[in-house]
């Protein structure tokens, strides 16, 4: 047993022996970093093909958001647009000014289920995530129920998956829990710590509820509007992608923002965050919004679909056992994704908010940061992102449930319209909440694979557990290693023994 262990011990020492030898480094790049946050005349900016496509792209939107909406407020077909679509119009319509108040509700709701989380960030952060991921598939469960008794078949369906899904996924990674919610808890005590973060996360709420008023009032013009169900359909197929991106520009901003900060404090020592300087959150807050915020455009596009993906990937890859075919097309899927990883990850956020590199310099800065130091097999292990998502996806269903049934009882045919985009705006509202801690989570780990000795002096005992955990880490993946090297030479023993 032994003779087992020691090329795995030898390997761990060998990878603790080259970080150890690459903190100096490590630590002059933190402080580098700190220095390139602190100072103006280094920023450039970056992306700016993407700020402008988003700009313009807000621009258009919002112009066909109003005429959407005015067309059909108080008078049907107020600015005659309808014979543009004559070929397409089914019925006559109805009025925004119908539909607008399920919106309001949405975005009523959405608010107040942010504004609860940011509330309790401090005393019942925890016992708020465990909530989310462990009633998040009775809720789907019950949804799906209630859509087959409406005859909803396809949200019933839709819903019936999803609930299998997330309990599937809950079940392949139960081991990995205690871990999570031990860096939840240490990412929540960093962030409570920072009272000014959280009054810019309420900020940014407002801004994204002034957006969604005007985004809702083009939304209802489209339910209420003469087209078939097909066009709507589609059209607010569009509008939801564009809110979709919007709601990830803002989650983001903040994200970049919450990053310099905590790397900020924990450049600073940790324990006192009153004394980096006093202009440490405007600074980061102007980068954020001005030369950093065509990487964060550019980056918001793509970070949110492909980090669901990889998590997907990732579990059902841990359970497929001994299906070769299978698991042939899965590690395909799962070595393109990681390639995608290289170039959109969450934490080249950090590297934006504290060197202010371009979105791709920055995300594959970060992870060839954690491959080269080993932090990449704690990244992996870690669920944080996805508990988050939970409790986002939860918010986002308890608000599409409370527009959806008030839709039901005054218009059933509107139900699944008005119901899934209001999920939409509560998902965005509660994210806005949730990106909070996990940019906390985020700049731990990048400070962590930088230079493990900031979060020593931060807090010496979270500093071991995460040492304790990625050295049992490495050793399972070194393990698992020379069982795959094992069982390839097996095989190719076995071939060549059988008879041609």
């Amino acid at each position: 047993m032994s003779d087992s262990q020691s090329p795995t011990s030898s390997s761990f020492d060998s990878a603790s022996g080259s970080a150890a030898d690459q903190n100096v480094v490590r630590s002059r790049r933190s402080g580098d970093g700190a220095q390139t946050l602190a100072s103006e005349p280094s920023r450039r900016w970056r992306d700016i093909f993407w700020l402008a496509i988003f700009m313009l792209h807000l621009v258009v939107l919002g112009f066909s958001l109003v005429v959407l909406g005015l067309n059909r407020y108080g008078k049907k077909n107020r600015l005659n647009i309808d014979r543009y679509a004559n070929k397409y119009t089914e019925h006559h319509g109805g009025l925004t000014e119908e539909y607008w108040p399920m919106y309001a509700v949405a975005g009523g709701v959405g608010t107040v289920l942010g504004c609860t989380w940011l509330l309790f960030l401090g005393s019942q952060a925890n016992q708020m995530m465990k909530v989310s991921v462990h009633i998040l598939t009775t809720y789907l469960a019950v949804i799906s129920v209630l859509c087959f008794w409406g005859k909803l078949f396809f949200w019933g369906v839709m819903s019936g998956i999803g609930a299998a899904l997330q309990f599937l996924y809950v079940i392949s990674v139960i081991d990995r829990l205690p871990f999570t919610m031990l860096v939840l808890q240490k990412a929540v005590k960093m962030v409570w710590s920072l009272p000014k973060v959280m009054r810019v996360a309420y900020a940014f709420m407002l801004v994204m509820l002034l957006w969604m008023g005007l985004w809702s009032f083009g939304a209802a013009g489209v339910v209420a509007s003469s087209l078939g169900d097909g066009q709507r359909w589609w059209l607010l197929v569009v509008l939801s992608v564009s809110l979709f991106w919007t709601g990830a520009v803002l989650c983001n901003t903040v994200h970049v923002i919450v990053s310099g900060m905590v790397f900020l404090v924990l450049i600073h020592g940790g324990h006192e965050p009153s004394s980096i300087p006093s202009n440490s959150l405007m600074k980061s807050l102007r980068h954020a919004v001005t030369t950093s915020f065509g990487s964060i455009c550019y980056g918001s596009l793509f970070t949110a679909a492909i980090r669901t993906l990889r998590w997907e990937i990732r579990g059902v890859r841990s359970k497929i056992g001994n299906n070769e075919c299978l698991l042939c097309c899965v590690d395909f899927l799962f070595h393109l994704v990681e390639t995608l990883v290289r170039f959109f990850n969450k934490y080249a956020y950090v590297q934006i908010a504290v060197c202010g590199k371009s979105f791709n310099h920055s995300a594959r800065d970060a992870w060839e940061l954690f491959q080269s130091t080993g932090v990449e097999a704690l990244v992996a292990y870690d669920c944080s992102g996805a508990v988050l998502l939970m409790g986002t996806l939860l918010g986002g269903l308890v608000t599409g449930t409370c527009s959806g049934v008030w839709t039901w009882i005054k218009w059933r045919d509107k139900m699944s319209m008005v119901g899934s985009t209001s999920m939409l705006m509560g998902m965005v509202l509660v994210g806005l909440a949730m990106v909070v801690v996990e940019s906390a989570v985020t700049s731990i780990y990048i400070c962590y694979a930088e230079d493990p000795l900031l979060i020593h002096r931060w807090d010496s005992e979270f500093f071991d557990q995460m040492s304790e955990m990625l050295h049992q880490r490495l050793q399972y993946r070194s393990a698992r290693a020379r069982e795959v090297l094992t069982h390839n030479r097996f095989d190719g023993h076995t071939q060549e023994m059988l008879p041609v």
